[in-house]
């Protein structure tokens, strides 16, 4: 079968390799769509501290597939099923795993950094993973590319619980890449009043329109700040969203919200820009509540699922770009681009 490996930054090749082995508690994925995702960027382009140097591995973790094997003492499951696969497993035994969010376990293990993920034709699933809820079945009203992009609407999913959007409310999002589509559609079902949606680039702002934005603003070009107090009558965003790692984003969402607006610090920083200078007095006079997300847990996972299958949103226009496994080093060139939106690995 063949792989992409990821060697060290920059480095993704393409290699045959032997078919994964499976023990009696565990389960071999025949993978049908995989989409690249901001993390796998971030790692192509500077490494992660869970992947060792001079072990190659292969990245991922936004997958979904047909069930090839089944161990012996796996139940629930057999060969054939439709499957997507969480990526953040948990230790099952801490605090945070016990109250149900594993994608905060200090000791997780992640499909795509430390387990090998879905930029190959076959994945082996450990036992922890099943063990621990991270295999789901997918609703035959979705396709594979669909349930594979259920991960990220995840994300935004959880921080839209964090948030509490209610009808009526405005809400700015910076940031108009897949993540900041997520974001539009999961408010917009919420019932937001206005959408607007801040980038710099002309192309994507163009690109968001079809998820339901209903204003856009190239801040490289306009006053943010000016423009979402006019969009809003003096009062500022009930909701501000940073859909994007940079360190200027997170002093200006402070800015723009209105006096008890929610403000979610979504897109985490580089290493070395991840201590912000804050106006805190903004935070004091207006009463703003200011947040942080990360990841999705698998209940997050499941109802996002859910959510995708009901038809009331739709994940299909967020993939814009598709190369075979042969091409996956193509593939992380064309992301780091920044054009259209999802870059997808298929699979004949």
């Amino acid at each position: 079968m063949k792989a992409a490996f990821y060697y060290g930054p920059g480095d993704i090749r393409v290699e045959e390799t032997e078919r994964p082995q499976i023990g009696a508690d565990e389960m071999l994925l025949q993978v049908k769509a995989a989409a690249l995702c901001g993390t796998d960027q971030r790692i192509y382009k500077f490494g992660h501290f869970k992947i060792k140097e001079g072990e190659p591995r292969v990245l991922g973790h936004e997958l979904a597939g047909i069930v090839a094997e089944v161990g012996e003492n796996v139940e629930g499951f057999r060969v054939g099923d439709r499957v997507a696969v969480p990526p953040n497993v948990g230790c099952g035994t801490c605090e945070m795993c016990l109250q149900g969010y594993n994608q905060l376990c200090k000791d997780y293990e992640a499909f795509g950094i430390s387990y090998d993920g879905g930029f190959q034709e076959y994945m082996r699933i450990p036992a922890d993973a099943i063990a621990r809820g991270n295999v789901m079945m997918i609703p035959e009203s979705l396709s594979f590319e669909e349930a594979a992009m259920v991960e990220p609407f995840s994300c935004t999913y959880n921080s839209y619980k964090a948030l509490r959007t209610v009808p009526g409310d405005v809400v700015t999002i910076i940031g108009a890449g897949p993540i900041g589509a997520c974001h539009v559609m999961i408010n917009s079902l919420a019932g937001a009043g206005k959408i607007i949606v801040a980038d710099v680039s002309d192309a994507r702002l163009e690109e968001i329109r079809k998820f339901g934005a209903d204003i856009v603003i190239n801040s490289a070009k306009e006053d943010l700040a000016a423009r979402v107090a006019e969009e809003t009558a003096g009062k500022g965003s009930d909701v501000v969203i940073t859909a994007c790692s940079v360190p200027e984003v997170q002093q200006t969402a402070l800015e723009i919200a209105a006096v008890h607006g929610r403000v979610n610090f979504f897109g985490g920083m580089p290493k070395g820009k991840e201590i912000v200078s804050l106006n805190t007095n903004l935070l004091h006079y207006k009463e703003v509540t200011a947040l942080g997300t990360t990841g999705s847990s698998n209940r997050d996972y499941r109802e996002s699922m859910g959510i995708a299958a009901s038809g009331k949103i739709d994940l299909k226009p967020l993939a814009t770009h598709r190369f075979p496994l042969e091409q996956a080093a193509g593939a992380f060139q064309n992301a780091l681009t920044g054009t259209g939106m999802k870059t997808l690995i298929t699979f004949d």
